[in-house]
């Protein structure tokens, strides 16, 4: 794997998880395309934050070799990522949206 893949798959584990996630919480819906469009940005901006620690996809493979634990701990962040852009989005919406 090379670090776009590692990339790509990380995004979509965001989309999956900004989409799975309205149906155990479904106060914190925006429809499939907001759910997409927050959950690939918001696993974007905490991979970007996190990949600064070692959590990037180019540490993953290091030295041509797949680090199982780091590809792990950046799909958990990923998915966090855009679970946390689902709130936030939700938060700032109401706030936005209040009589």
């Amino acid at each position: 794997m090379t670090g776009t893949l590692i990339s790509l798959i990380s995004i979509f584990i965001g989309i999956i998880a900004s989409n799975l996630f309205p149906y155990f919480k479904p106060k914190y819906t925006f429809g499939f395309t907001g759910n997409t469009l927050i959950g690939v940005f918001g696993s974007i901006l905490l991979i970007k934050t996190f990949g600064r620690l070692g959590f990037d996809p180019w540490f993953i493979m290091e030295n041509a070799t797949f680090h199982a634990s780091l590809f792990l701990i950046n799909g958990v962040v990923s998915s966090l990522g855009s679970i946390f852009g689902l709130i936030a989005s939700k938060a700032i919406y109401n706030k936005l949206n209040a009589d």
